[in-house]
C-alpha cells in the first residue's frame, strides 16, 4: 500500500464480492486498498453467496440504512434431486428424490411462491444471533432461535432448466433468504433442492455497471494510481439516489447546515428528500417538508 497516513475518504462503492470470502473480509481488503479512515458496507452477503456488495467510506456511511432496506434481485442456480443440511452444497445430503415433476408443476410452484410469504431463515445465512453470523454457531452444530419473517417475492423468473440443473432470477425483499426459498421450492416440486451459486445482482436502482472486483482494486492500488481510484467513488447521495433533489439558497444552506428548520415551497411533502446547495451542487444531507411548508433536517452531512 503506497499511503502513509489514513484517509478521509466520502463517497460510495460497489465491489463484486468474491465467493469464499465474508463481507467484512472483502471490506477490510478495500479499506485497505484505500487506506480510507472509515468504512462501512451494506448487505450482508455470506462466503459462499458472490456479487454486489456496497461499500461506504466516510459521510456516506451515514446513508446506509436507506439502502439496506432496498429490494435486491439474485441469479440462483440450484441442483435438484437432492436436499442438504444446509440448503447448498456445502451440507451433508440428507435425501436424495427422484425428480418428476412436469412444466407445468414447476411453473405452478414458481406462482404459489411469488407474493407475500413466511420465511424461517437458515441456520446457515449471514443473518446474526448476539452479533455473531448464524452460520458461525452452525458449522459449531449449534442451533440458536430465529424468528419467522414475513417476506415478498415479486418475482421468480425460470431463466433455464436443463437435467438436473435450474436457474432462477429471483426479486425480493430486504431479508430474504434464497437458500431457504430454493429448499422450500424443492419440496413443493417433491424431489428437494439445493443452491451451488448464488449471486446478488442488484441492490434498489444501482447500477451493476459499477461494479468493480478486487483485483482491478489492487492492481490500480499496485501502480500507485491514486487518482483512478478516488474516479471510481460514487457521490455520497448514491445511497439515497431514490429520494428527490431540492436546492436551497446560500443563506438558506447555512441555516440547513446548522440544524434550522426553514421556511420551504414545494409540491414534496412528508417525505425524505436530498437537500443541496444551489449554487455549487453540494450535498447537505436529508431533509423532510411537512404539509406547513417547513424544511426539518434529518440527516446533515459533515462541513
Amino acid at each position: 500500500m503506497f499511503f502513509y497516513k489514513k484517509r478521509n475518504i466520502d463517497g460510495f462503492l460497489l465491489v463484486d464480492k468474491p465467493i469464499g470470502i465474508s463481507s467484512n473480509n472483502t471490506l477490510q481488503q478495500v479499506k485497505s486498498i484505500f487506506n480510507a479512515k472509515k468504512t462501512g458496507y451494506i448487505g450482508t452477503l455470506d462466503p459462499l453467496a458472490s456479487g454486489m456488495l456496497p461499500i461506504c467510506f466516510g459521510e456516506s456511511t451515514k446513508f446506509s440504512s436507506y439502502l439496506n432496506n432496498s429490494d435486491k434481485k439474485y441469479n440462483v442456480i440450484a441442483k435438484l434431486g437432492e436436499k442438504t443440511s444446509t440448503f447448498d452444497s456445502e451440507g451433508i445430503i440428507l435425501k436424495k428424490r427422484v425428480i418428476s415433476f412436469t412444466s407445468i408443476e414447476l411453473e405452478c410452484a414458481l406462482k404459489e411462491m411469488t407474493g407475500s410469504i413466511n420465511q424461517l431463515p437458515s441456520m446457515y445465512s449471514a443473518i446474526k444471533y448476539n452479533g455473531i453470523p448464524l452460520y458461525k454457531y452452525a458449522r459449531k452444530g449449534l442451533s440458536v432461535p430465529r424468528d419467522i419473517r414475513r417476506i415478498k417475492i415479486y418475482e421468480l423468473n425460470l431463466i433455464e432448466k436443463k437435467n438436473n440443473l435450474i436457474e432462477l432470477n429471483v426479486f425480493c425483499s430486504k431479508g430474504t433468504y434464497i437458500r431457504s426459498l430454493i429448499d422450500d421450492l424443492g419440496e413443493k416440486l417433491r424431489c428437494g433442492a439445493h443452491v451451488i451459486s448464488l449471486r446478488r445482482i442488484q441492490i434498489g436502482s444501482l447500477p451493476y455497471s459499477k461494479l468493480v472486483t478486487i483485483p482491478y482494486l489492487q492492481d490500480l492500488s499496485n501502480k500507485k494510481n491514486i487518482k483512478k481510484l478516488n474516479h471510481l467513488l460514487m457521490p455520497v447521495d448514491a445511497t439515497v439516489c431514490f429520494f428527490k433533489k431540492i436546492y436551497l439558497s446560500n443563506k438558506q444552506s447555512l441555516h440547513f447546515q446548522l440544524g434550522q428548520k426553514i421556511s420551504f415551497k414545494s409540491d414534496i411533502q412528508n417525505t425524505l428528500v436530498r437537500v443541496f446547495e444551489k449554487e455549487k451542487k453540494i450535498f447537505l444531507g436529508l431533509g423532510k417538508i411537512n404539509t406547513e411548508e417547513i424544511l426539518s433536517p434529518h440527516r446533515l452531512i459533515s462541513m
